[in-house]
C-alpha cells in the first residue's frame, strides 16, 4: 500500500501529467455518476500493473480508499463502485448514488494526487400540476 504523500506538484509526477474532470459534480441519489482522469501518457509500470488508486475523503475524516490497481475494490467498498480504464485513460463510476457518497474523490498514481473533484448533493424542486 502506499500514499498519496509527494513531494512533486500537485498534476505532475515527472514528465507526466494528469487531470481529472469534472472538478465539481452534482448528483442525484439513486443515479449513476462516474468521474475520469487522464494521463499525458501511459501509466503502465515495468512490472505490467498500474498503481491508480482512488479515495473518497470526507470532512473530518482520513481519506478512505476505494479501488486499488485501476479496478480492485479496497475490503468493504460497495459493489457500486466500480474503477476501469487503461493506459491514459480512467474512470470511477457510481453506479446508483447515494447519500453517503458525497464527498471528494481524487486519484493517485506513483505517489501524485491531483486537484480533486467534489461531489455534491444535487436537489431539485419539483412542480406539480
Amino acid at each position: 500500500m502506499y500514499s498519496c504523500n509527494s513531494i512533486l506538484p500537485l498534476g505532475s509526477s515527472g514528465d507526466v501529467v494528469m487531470t481529472q474532470t469534472p472538478a465539481s459534480l452534482a448528483v442525484t441519489p439513486g443515479q449513476p455518476a462516474s468521474i475520469s482522469c487522464r494521463a499525458s501518457q501511459s501509466l503502465l509500470f515495468s512490472d505490467g500493473n498500474t498503481y491508480l488508486n482512488w479515495y473518497l475523503h470526507k470532512p473530518g475524516l482520513s481519506p478512505r480508499r476505494l479501488i486499488e490497481k485501476v479496478s480492485i475494490r479496497a475490503p468493504g467498498v460497495p459493489d457500486r463502485f466500480s474503477g476501469s480504464g487503461s493506459g491514459t485513460d480512467f474512470t470511477l463510476t457510481i453506479s446508483r448514488v447515494e447519500a453517503e457518497d458525497i464527498g471528494v474523490y481524487y486519484y493517485c498514481w506513483q505517489g501524485t494526487h491531483i486537484p480533486p473533484t467534489v461531489v455534491q448533493a444535487e436537489i431539485k424542486s419539483r412542480t406539480h400540476n
